[in-house]
């Protein structure tokens, strides 16, 4: 069944990037939506049905850990994987406490994506 994306990030090439390693997992993706950080990435989910989402962890104005805050406030219950440069193990394990099912390290492989999606989803 297909499903949609939402990719937040602050760097639009990151978010090209994930774009093009979505599109080579096969997987069945029927859009894909991008926010530059949380307070627009809060926005894009009032707007649209989204099955997942991938969100780096430091981004300004609001960023992944309070973005994820915001998610469960809301009682939103969409999938989120973090993907992030952020080796702190404090923040990986906040974003665990805040719902995040899982996280991948830039740089990341297809494979890498691939499998934690299918492990969230």
């Amino acid at each position: 069944m297909p499903f949609n994306v939402l990719i937040v990030d602050d760097s639009s090439a990151i978010r090209k990037v994930l774009q093009r390693v979505l599109l080579q997992t096969d997987l069945a993706i029927d859009a894909i939506y991008e926010a530059g950080d949380g307070a627009q990435a809060l926005d894009k989910l009032r707007e649209h049905e989204v099955s997942l989402v991938l969100s780096d962890i430091n981004m300004p104005n609001m960023d992944g850990l309070e973005f994820l805050q915001r998610v469960s406030d809301e009682n939103r219950t969409v999938p989120v994987i973090m993907i992030s440069t952020e080796g702190s193990q404090t923040k990986v394990l906040r974003a665990v406490e805040l719902g995040a099912r899982g996280y991948v390290r830039k740089p990341f492989t297809v494979e890498q994506i691939k499998e934690k999606i299918c492990a969230a989803l």
